[in-house]
């Protein structure tokens, strides 16, 4: 039993209206990282809240604390295939600055909102940007270390 007399926390599973608080890293098919909490905070998120893709979601169900787990996310179910659709070719003149491929730029999507890009090729009068995610079409390991899962509380 814990202090206020409720058993312990890690009776709860991951599950809809769970937080959860847990480490985790994402790496490429290489196993290069390219995004882990585990030289920071862990951190935390409420099931469906939109802070992880639903394909990271998934299967974390059911998972309690002090589990540990290491799953494939296809690109389906991570950020999506790469979609030639979101490369568009723009006017070398609307660049203030000199740009190079590779160099992620912010840019103003309709609704006025701020979209990435990523520079990939630059000609005389053209500069194509990818507006992909960059781990668009990259099969990813989701490596996770589930730290504690409690009901979500509202205040």
């Amino acid at each position: 039993m814990s202090e206020n007399g409720h058993p312990h926390d890690h009776d709860y599973r991951v599950g809809e209206g769970m937080e959860v608080t847990l480490h985790f890293t994402v790496k490429l098919e290489d196993g290069e990282v390219v995004d882990s909490t585990r030289d920071k905070q862990p951190a935390t998120f409420q099931l469906g809240d939109g802070n992880l893709p639903p394909g990271f979601e998934a299967p974390l169900k059911g998972m309690a604390a002090n589990d540990t787990g290491a799953f494939e996310i296809s690109p389906e179910h991570a950020f999506g295939q790469h979609n030639p659709q979101n490369v568009q070719r723009l006017s070398r003149d609307a660049f203030e600055e000199a740009v190079e491929p590779g160099t992620v730029m912010s840019f103003a999507d309709a609704a006025g909102g701020e979209l990435p890009g990523v520079i990939a090729s630059v000609d005389e009068r053209h500069v194509e940007v990818d507006f992909n995610h960059p781990l668009a079409g990259r099969t990813l390991t989701f490596e996770v270390e589930i730290l504690d899962v409690k009901p979500v509380t509202t205040h």
